[in-house]
């Protein structure tokens, strides 16, 4: 009994701890702990899509780095710092701290995240970029999971599909509308002028 007693007490301290120290407990798919401080931000609305992934190369070795490319769209009037978060098979392999609505002109944002594949195991790996936001209007579109897998092979071993190394994929939110100008008639060819 005397044990049970110690241990509510001490479950009890750490709770107490944790609420003192100002740290909460995020949701989304990585499930990891946060600072409170990452809840607040600036007033305003918040609403934060993840617009468009791109993964390079799609297939790689082991101990290649896989370079992630995401597209952000701040469609709220709020501002905010903010974890955006890669994760491969739904475990977290890149992270980095994002900040979003400090120019009012400023709507896309453009960020890159690599991972380093060392020691990771071949095989299939789905891809998915997350923005996590506490207080997102619209929380349902903070990620983007790539649809075409990445291959990872052992050095010197071919890919399943007789393919080399590299190549790219990209998974683009299906409410994005890229413009592009005009295509040349004749050559078929334009430029791309931005998102959104």
């Amino acid at each position: 009994m005397r044990y049970g007693r110690a241990v509510a007490v001490l479950a009890s301290m750490v709770v107490v701890s944790l609420v003192a120290g100002g740290v909460a407990y995020g949701g989304g798919r990585a499930g990891m702990v946060r600072h409170a401080g990452d809840m607040g931000g600036s007033h305003g609305n918040i609403d934060i899509v993840v617009r468009q992934v791109t993964v390079t190369p799609i297939r790689a070795y082991v101990g290649d780095t896989v370079r992630v490319d995401v597209v952000i769209e701040n469609k709220g009037d709020g501002s905010e710092t903010i974890p955006l978060e890669v994760s491969v098979n739904k475990k977290v392999v890149a992270r980095k701290l994002f900040t979003f609505g400090m120019s009012p002109a400023d709507m896309i944002y453009h960020e890159t995240l690599m991972w380093n594949t060392r020691g990771d195991s071949p095989g299939e790996y789905r891809i998915r970029a997350e923005a996590f936001v506490w207080r997102d209007s619209s929380p349902f579109d903070n990620s983007l999971e790539v649809k075409q897998v990445l291959l990872l092979a052992a050095p010197g071993t071919p890919f399943p599909d007789g393919k080399t190394a590299g190549g790219s994929a990209t998974e683009t939110d299906p409410r994005f509308k890229s413009r592009t100008r005009d295509k040349d008639k004749t050559t078929g060819e334009g430029d791309a002028v931005g998102g959104y």
